[in-house]
């Protein structure tokens, strides 16, 4: 047996047939590209959430809506998905009840909630990009290691015919060398998962407070529009 025989990593790959390292530098950019988005959405969420508290803090304050819109208005490049959505909302809602012809509440009430709803679904896109691909990178990976191993050790025994006898010195560098794919694989399969999992757990959370903070609102402008409706009705009947 060769006892100076190199099993490092870099001299296993570098020993490894074509296909291994084709297989390896695959899967070693797929895995920077994995991290780079786990980062991506780990600060873009984070910041999504902490917004989404701060607003929520505000609204529920007592502030006047109007002053909130227009804050939002103002600070539109630096708000939060929940204070676009309730922009969306209320700028919705008061155009229609500036018009004349519109005096139904149930009508202004469900104009809002569209335009809610439509910039909730672009929120959500928004927070769900990238999900996709660490979903792929974290099912897909390690059967494109599995692959990479299994062309190795064909590659390997492959080299055993030619010899005279078959040993565990000759065979042992080859499956090595073709098991470092399946090695690389996991590695990039693993922080995947467990990011997709953690990041879909904090969108779905977020979604739910969306959803929980429109129904709310729509809530508080039917009172609005209810309200405004019986004034007017009073100031007729006087």
């Amino acid at each position: 047996m060769n006892m100076a025989q190199d099993f490092s990593i870099l001299a296993m790959i570098a020993s490894a047939s074509i296909v291994v390292q084709f297989v390896i530098l695959l899967l070693v950019v797929v895995s920077f590209m994995s991290w780079y988005f786990i980062f991506l959405k780990l600060f873009t969420i984070g910041r999504a959430q902490r917004r989404t508290e701060q607003f929520e803090r505000d609204f529920w304050s007592g502030s006047d809506l109007a002053e909130l819109y227009q804050s939002a208005v103002n600070h539109r490049h630096s708000t939060g998905s929940l204070e676009r959505i309730f922009e969306a909302g209320f700028r919705e809602f008061s155009k229609l009840k500036s018009q004349r012809g519109v005096a139904d509440p149930s009508l202004m009430v469900d104009g809002a909630r569209r335009a809610m709803r439509a910039t909730y679904q672009r929120e959500m896109d928004r927070l769900e990009a990238s999900l996709a691909f660490l979903a792929s990178v974290g099912s897909v990976s390690p059967y494109v290691g599995l692959l990479g191993t299994v062309w190795g050790i064909m590659h390997a025994f492959r080299g055993l015919a030619n010899m005279a006898q078959a040993t565990l010195a000759a065979v042992a560098p080859g499956i090595a060398e073709a098991l470092v794919a399946t090695a690389i694989g996991l590695f990039a399969a693993i922080p995947a998962v467990v990011a997709y999992n953690r990041f879909s757990h904090d969108v779905d959370r977020l979604a739910v407070r969306f959803e929980s903070f429109m129904e709310e609102f729509s809530n508080i402008l039917q009172r609005q529009a209810q309200a405004r409706l019986a004034g007017a009705y009073e100031a007729k009947g006087a």
